[in-house]
This record gives C-alpha cells, structure tokens and sequence, in this order.
C-alpha cells in the first residue's frame, strides 16, 4: 500500500479520511480484545485501536506485535470519546479504527526502551545509535539542524554569495591543532591531510574574484575532546572580498537572526561589543557569558601593601591579583574550597586563595597575613556581604585573570547563576600573537593569516606581543559560535608575519608558497568568518552536548561505538601504502 500520511500528522483534519500507515510500534495494550496500538515516526506517533468484533483479521495479524516491530495500518480517522481524550498530546482527541494490519518487519527486543529519556548509559546508546536515534528528541535536533542548514542558505543566497566546494585531501600546514593525516599511494612516503578548515581555498577564491563564497563544510581537528567539541565537525563558512570588519558581523548578524527565527526563539536580540583585553579583565574569559555579573575584581593594589608575601611579591613582579566575590560562599566547607583549589590549578593557576566573611569575621588560610586595614579593603573592593567568600588568583595578568574567569563559569554552572534569554556578544581586538612555551617560539593566536590593526603593523619588528589582530568572535551565553577576521592581502605584509612568526622564506614558500603567489596578482582585502553549525544547533536546541546534535558522533576519545572506528587495517594494504607500523615497544624506546 501507498502510505498516506505520517502518524504524526494525523490530526481532526482528517477525520473521517480513511488513511494508510507505515512505522514503528511504540506502544500495544490488549484490553480484553481490543488492541490499542501506538504507532510512531519521525512526525510523531498515534493511537490506533483495533476491534476483533468489527475486523477480526486485522486483530489477529496484530496479536503477537512488539515494541519496534515495523507495521502498516489502513483504518479510519475517529473522533475518541470525551472521556479518552487525551489532552497532553497534539492529536490526543483522535485515533485511527483500524481495517486491516500487516507486519513489514519484526524487531529482536531493544537493549533499551525508546524513550524521550532513556534508563541505559550513553555508551549503549552510542553503540547502538540506529536505535537512539529513533528517540523524539534526537529526531527533532536533526530536523531543526535540516531547517537551520536549508535557512542558511537561502539567507546567504540572497545576499548574494555562491555555495563552493573546497577540496577534503588537501596539504598539511601544521599552524594549529593536530591534523588528521591520510598516506598517499601513489606517492609513497607522501601524506594528505584532512582539512581543519578550508581557510587557505576560501582565500584564494577571493583571489579568483568570486567576491562572496560560502560553504557549509566538514572540518577535521586531532585535538582533546569535550562536550562541545567533536573531531570532525561541520560550520558555516563564509568569506567575502572588498569589506571591513562591520560588513562581516553584518551579514553574520543578518544569518544568526533568520536562524534564532527558524528555531523559535525572540529575534530581537542586541549583539554587544567588547575588546579581548576588556572581556579578560572583567570576565576571565575571551567568550564571558553575560547572562550574569559577578565580574572579577583587581585588588593588586591592596595585596601590594598586606603582609602575604605571595602576592605582594606577585605585584612588585608586574603581575595582579584576580579576585572573585562568590555570594553565599560563606557557608562553604574547607573541602569545597579545595576542590576550587584543584579547578584554578586545572586552569593554570599556581594556587588559590580564599576568605569567607560570617558574622563580620574573616575566616582564611592566610587570615594572619590579613592586617585589619587590609580586609577591610578587600571587603570594601568586592562589595563582600556577610556570608559571602572571596576566591583570588595572583599572576601575570592572563594567567591570573583566566584562572579565576574558570571558577567564575565553573560556580556559574553549579550554582545556577546564569538567568534565561541570549546575551550575544562580538569579541574584537585579539592578540595578534602568543609565545608558546612547548614550540620556544611565537605562534599566531587564530592563524597566520590574519591582518594586523593598521595602527600596530610597525610593533611587528619592535614588540610583536603588542600586535592586535582585526578579528573577531562570536559569543552566546559563554560559548563562541566562531570566529573569523580580515585577512592579510598583500604578499609582503604576509612575509613580515610569517617572518614574526620565525618561519623563513624557504619554510613559507614550502608550505604556502601557492598563497604568497596568488596574493602578488591582485587580491582584494577580504575577510570572513566561519561559525560551528553543530554548536549553533545545540544551543538554539537548548541542549547541552554536541552528540544529541550530530547523526553519528564520536566518544570524548575520538572513537566510534558503533561501527568500532578507528580500526585496524590489512597488512596487504598497509604494503600498498609503504607503511610499517611499529610496535609498542619499539614505540617506548
């Protein structure tokens, strides 16, 4: 038979109508006889009930169904009773009386019930994802995801930008995180690497004179996992020619509206503005969620004149003191504070300290450190009420301010600080540059191609630290939803930052000699932005890991349950790619 509707489709528009329908079975109660099914798909489910008196061969095709068995019905859409009315579900007033039942496929007993929340851990989920995945809320994420994607790009579409592939088996540039490598058999000893993003093509069509180019693209990154990170992940990625940093957030700010739109949620939302220096220093963090205060305080000075060695001896080095007011933290047990302890060492910090304010006492590990002139001080500084505890970091700045900026989100979460809504927020101004301690060299904070703020281009030879970057983040509610920046445009602007960077001449022609060529015929200032969709559709979804959000995700180590990937391979195509593997103990040596 030819199905006519979905289960969930089925509402008093067709009453009356007789229907055809194909899915799988939720639910089946006998109730001396009579057989009421609950039939469901993607669209939802609805309840049918089979008559042995009226059709007896349908009810005897049906005795025996179980739960994920997939069915088909032909039967009549009926008003139900006012007393079986079930006003909790969207079409709870119908129901279809079945005629005639047929079995399309059996189904052994699930390992779990399907159910909007499931009683089985996440990895038998993952394991058996087909059935996960038959879930109504993973199903809705999906079906939000397809709109978001589809709105995506018509509003790209209208503004004139054109959808281009970019190439998946592209060259190593080793500027970032790890990237996932794939050998080459035709050219042994050779490797292709997966794209981390397709940055350096999206330059280049620039170059081409395709102005406005957009691609909703696969992207790979051999990086640490978490909640919101995923290795291969998929973003919207945009980039356009002959624009300054405001005709990109335009647009951006254009696409986010259609898809808060889409998803149901308030478009009249305000997209605040804030340097990196100032969003560390008040925030702790490069994307600070606004929903709520509790900004960090700088009592540098206070310490420079208290009597804890620590910290004065932090302050007289050029370094500052972070500090935190936590409300309520005065009731909080010694064990609390150490496990805080343990979360700002974990953010980098070298330690902690802490004091607590109950019934006008100060209560610390250093409190004999704490002349009666200086607690009066800090109490003053960070608005301390009796009952309140202080959390304070001592460091150079960033490290200082990033370590207590970890507690701030951190208590946030468990203490449920943030309020409801979304507080957007652009991020500009970053450092070009940062030194990193495992490389002994300077590395670029986002990538090497990113322009320098005109104003700073001299500090590349003189203090290169000091250079800002015209780029820019896009925060929600503390999470960035991308970045993205004007590019460097011109060949020997790009020469003076790799040679920042101390890649010479030989390395950069090697590794990005096709660029450096392409930017001496004429490219045009351009820039762009690329935005994590997976991330986009968890957070307009309201759910709080990117695996409720992808089809087939991947564990925290970047493994696949379900299909058990990465696996082994052959040794007859291990030959074929001239690659001998070692063994662990060769390894170890």
């Amino acid at each position: 038979m030819r199905r006519t509707h979905r289960c969930g489709e089925i509402s008093n528009e067709q009453l009356g109508q007789d229907v055809c329908l194909q899915g799988w079975l939720w639910h089946e109660r006998d109730f001396g006889g009579v057989i009421f099914l609950d039939l469901r798909d993607r669209a939802g489910f609805v309840q049918c009930v089979i008559d042995p008196d009226a059709y007896p061969e349908a009810h005897a095709a049906s005795r025996g169904w179980r739960s994920e068995y997939v069915v088909e019905i032909e039967g009549t859409v009926i008003a139900r009773g006012p007393e079986n009315v079930n006003p909790d579900l969207p079409n709870g007033d119908i129901e279809v009386r079945v005629s005639a039942a047929r079995l399309l496929a059996p189904s052994e007993t699930p390992p779990f019930v399907i159910e909007d929340e499931p009683r089985t851990s996440e990895e038998t989920r993952l394991r058996e994802r087909f059935l996960d995945l038959r879930r109504a809320p993973l199903q809705r994420a999906l079906a939000l995801r397809h709109r978001l994607t589809l709105a995506t790009r018509t509003v790209l579409d209208e503004a004139g930008f054109y959808e281009i592939e970019t190439p998946m088996l592209t060259r190593s540039t080793p500027e970032g995180a790890r990237d996932y490598l794939v050998p080459s058999r035709e050219s042994p000893g050779s490797f292709y690497a997966l794209p981390q993003s397709p940055q350096l093509f999206k330059q280049l069509l620039m170059v081409s004179g395709f102005d406005r180019y957009f691609q909703i693209v696969r992207c790979f990154r051999d990086e640490d996992l978490r909640a919101d990170r995923q290795p291969e992940f998929t973003q919207i990625d945009i980039e356009m020619s002959f624009v300054e940093m405001s005709d990109v957030r335009e647009v951006t700010e254009t696409l986010v509206r259609r898809l808060l739109e889409v998803a149901g949620h308030d478009t009249d939302v305000e997209f605040g503005h804030m340097t990196f220096h100032e969003a560390v220093d008040r925030y702790g963090s490069d994307r600070p969620d606004l929903r709520f205060g509790n900004e960090l305080v700088d009592v540098s000075d206070i310490f420079a004149e208290a009597g804890f060695n620590a910290f004065k001896g932090v302050v007289a080095d050029g370094g500052v003191v972070k500090a935190l007011r936590v409300p309520g933290g005065g009731a909080w047990s010694r064990s609390r504070f150490d496990k805080l302890t343990g979360t700002a060492r974990d953010a980098g910090a070298k330690g902690l300290v802490w004091l607590k304010l109950v019934d006008s006492e100060i209560t610390s590990p250093i409190a004999k450190f704490l002349e009666p002139e200086v607690v009066a001080a800090l109490a003053a500084r960070a608005e301390l009420s009796d009952g309140d505890a202080l959390l304070a970091v001592g460091d150079e700045w960033e490290s200082a301010a990033t370590a207590v900026g970890a507690l701030r989100s951190s208590l946030a979460r468990s203490e449920g600080w943030a309020g409801p809504g979304m507080k957007f927020l652009w991020v500009t101004e970053f450092p070009l540059l940062e030194h990193n301690a495992e490389a002994g060299r300077m590395v670029a904070r986002h990538h090497p191609f990113t322009r320098p703020m005109d104003e700073d281009f001299e500090l590349l030879a003189t203090d290169p630290l000091a250079v800002r970057a015209q780029a820019y983040d896009l925060v929600l509610n503390g999470v960035e939803l991308g970045g993205g920046s004007i590019r460097i445009h011109q060949s020997d602007i790009q020469a003076q930052v790799f040679d920042a960077l101390g890649i010479d001449e030989e390395e950069a022609n090697e590794k990005f000699g096709f660029l450096l060529r392409a930017l001496r015929f004429g490219a045009p200032p351009h820039g762009g932005i690329a935005l994590g969709l997976d991330r986009i559709v968890m957070l307009l979804a309201g759910l709080d890991s990117l695996r409720d959000v992808i089809a087939f995700p991947k564990t925290t180590s970047a493994s696949d349950l379900m299909t058990n990937a990465p696996g082994t391979v052959s040794s007859t195509q291990l030959d074929e790619l001239g690659i001998q593997l070692a063994s662990v103990e060769e390894e170890a040596e």
